[in-house]
């Protein structure tokens, strides 16, 4: 079977030292066609000195053009005389052929008769009369601006974003930049490369199948929905479901991001959306995925600035009516993609546009173990890696998190020249993405080292003497990014939180403040990342999860965003001060609570601080030997109830 021609032929790049080799081939053509095939301009003589070289016999032609001008030819012999020295050669020192003097004669006749006469005595070897061409002349006037003309346009096109593709050209920007795909390009992802995702997967393959198989559906009555929107977090595989899509599905499939529509010229994006429809329309059943859609789908008349963004409102009101407006083609679906829901038009997000939305979550411990198979695949790795523990290490990551991890592990096996990536570069590279690179060569005096281990240390004795505190996997007062030391904890992995685990939590992160105060007796800087997190804790549960007593069951949290262009507060101000209030006392009391459990285990929590600063890294191990066994862990609350 003869092979099929590549429907996307590689395009030529084509050099700017060529178009200047170009440039300047064209003016050596130039001269040559003015100035005869020398490099030397023929000098002017009068009619005495030709009269001269006449009779002496050194003219070897004459040429007259238009009666009015003759060029004059002098023979090899007669240009070894000395009179003859100027035109002997040309520019590059070879032997001159001519034309080497132009005469201007007057009576053409009398001329004339001069050369029949130089003929006959055998003075001259022939002439001509000829109608001279203006080509020459008419083409050096021309040429500078056919080059000026050229060169602009080549800039032009440079500045719109390359010569190749739509909108690349001048003439063109009104034309969709979507990259299109079909079966016959080079995409390999398919749904097998995707891993976890199941629901996500099982109503895009839905969609799939029906471009594939339409009448399957349509024979019970069923319509092809007009688009689906895929939302989450950064990273969690949104766009790779999109190029499983584009090798799945056996139709064209075109692909562009929501700033692909913007541009500096009003209507450009309108333009570029009925384009790229046209463009679907033509080549239908077909898909339209547009990835990062809320840059141009934002919600219309929440821009505080006044004037400031009708263009992507025109953009907008277009993809809403060739979505589902009059004449809709039914056979093209549109796939879009954001992390930003909230701030997309009302209208978008209506039946008959997006009429799917699929969430795309976080994966969880099971869908990370997938992720993981997926990314060690082309990795070098020691016999029997464990996939399911390396799951457990990375609670809250996402699918590009996941392949980052796989990345860094490999990075930091090759710095430690291994010949496999094994389970410590794996949880090198989770410490390394988390907490930051390591500073060894940081200047810590002794006083601050010390400072440091008891602050660390008693974050890890609160944690370990609370039950729905997360259990703690590694301490160190090694520095890292930002932060003097850093405490690992394997949080477990919830639905809902109820009030006393956000409770323990907010006291285990007080832990290292209270423990300073239990040990110094004065407190430092050092607990600033933890106030925040625990203010933000605890305004969250004051706010929007009405777990406060004194407030109710009241929440402050808008989810349709809309509060965020608003100036005024949902509450009044003796609220506002109740609030405050109310976070205060809440904080403060899990502080009190931190010192008192630090307070009953101060020999415990020094011991430890001295451990950590001999050793400087501690794990879970170390702990159970000062404290003891953890009574909430699962496998001995079981042994205690027995």
């Amino acid at each position: 079977m003869a092979s099929e021609k590549n429907p996307n032929p590689k395009k030529i790049k084509v050099s700017p030292w060529l178009i200047y080799g170009v440039v300047a081939l064209i003016f050596l053509f130039i001269s040559f066609i003015t100035g005869g095939s020398s490099f030397e301009e023929p000098l002017k003589t009068s009619s005495s000195k030709f009269n001269e070289y006449l009779e002496k016999g050194q003219v070897n032609k004459v040429i007259v053009y238009n009666k009015a001008e003759a060029e004059v030819y002098i023979s090899p012999e007669a240009l070894k005389d000395p009179i003859h020295k100027a035109v002997a050669n040309d520019l590059l020192n070879r032997p001159n052929k001519g034309p080497h003097y132009t005469l201007e004669i007057g009576n053409d006749e009398i001329f004339q008769n001069k050369l029949e006469a130089a003929v006959k005595a055998n003075k001259l070897r022939e002439y001509s009369f000829l109608p001279k061409s203006n080509w020459g002349d008419l083409l050096q006037m021309i040429l500078p601006f056919l080059l000026i003309l050229g060169l602009w346009i080549f800039i032009m096109r440079r500045m719109n974003g390359g010569a190749g593709g739509g909108g690349g050209q001048i003439f063109n920007i009104g034309k969709s930049k979507a990259k299109l795909f079909d079966e016959k390009t080079d995409i390999k992802t398919t749904f097998k490369d995707v891993a976890g995702l199941e629901g996500a997967k099982e109503e895009i393959q839905e969609i799939v199948e029906f471009l594939k198989n339409p009448e399957k559906y349509t024979n019970l009555g069923g319509k092809i929905p007009k688009g689906a929107l895929l939302v989450g977090p950064p990273g969690t595989g949104k766009t790779l479901l999109a190029k499983a899509v584009a090798g799945e599905a056996k139709v064209p499939f075109f692909s562009l991001s929501g700033s692909d529509f913007v541009e500096m010229f009003v209507g450009v994006g309108a333009s570029r959306v009925r384009d790229l429809f046209k463009q679907a329309k033509e080549k239908s059943p077909a898909i339209i995925f547009i990835d990062e859609i809320d840059a141009v789908g934002r919600a219309r008349g929440k821009n505080n600035m006044s004037g400031g963004n009708d263009e992507r409102e025109n953009t907008l009101n277009q993809l809403l009516t060739e979505m589902d407006g009059f004449g809709t083609n039914s056979n093209v679906i549109v796939l879009a993609a954001t992390n930003r829901a909230d701030v997309l038009d009302k209208a978008l997000m209506r039946a008959g546009r997006f009429d799917r939305q699929i969430f795309v979550d976080l994966p969880d411990i099971r869908e990370r173990k997938e992720i993981f198979e997926v990314h060690l695949a082309p990795l070098k790795k020691v016999e029997g890696l464990d996939t399911d523990f390396l799951a457990k290490q990375t609670p809250g990551f996402s699918g590009a998190d996941i392949a980052n991890v796989c990345n860094e592990a490999a990075l930091i096996a090759a710095r430690n020249n291994k010949t496999a990536v094994d389970k410590q570069d794996f949880l090198d590279a989770v410490d390394r993405i988390v907490g930051g690179l390591e500073k060894k060569n940081k200047i810590v005096t002794p006083d601050e080292k010390r400072a440091i281990a008891v602050h660390e240390a008693g974050h890890a004795t609160v944690s370990w003497m609370l039950e729905h505190a997360a259990p703690l996997i590694k301490v160190t007062i090694v520095p890292r990014g930002q932060s003097l030391g850093a405490a690992w904890y394997l949080p477990e992995e919830r639905l809902i939180v109820r009030t006393e685990q956000m409770l323990d939590e907010m006291c285990a992160t007080m832990g290292g403040r209270a423990a300073e105060k239990v040990v110094f007796d004065r407190i430092s800087t050092g607990a600033l990342s933890d106030l925040e997190k625990v203010t933000k804790q605890a305004r969250a549960m004051v706010t929007v999860y009405g777990l406060n007593d004194k407030l109710g069951n009241i929440t402050y949290y808008d989810s349709t965003g809309q509060s965020e262009y608003s100036f005024s507060k949902p509450y009044s101000e003796d609220t506002a001060m109740v609030i405050d209030k109310e976070i205060s006392t809440l904080i403060e009391s899990q502080y009190q609570r931190a010192i008192t459990i630090l307070s009953e285990n101060k020999d415990k929590l020094n011991m430890l601080a001295d451990i950590l600063i001999e050793k400087e890294v501690i794990f879970k191990d170390d702990l159970e030997a000062i404290f003891g066994k953890r009574p909430f862990d699962p496998v001995i609350a079981e042994e205690i109830a027995e």
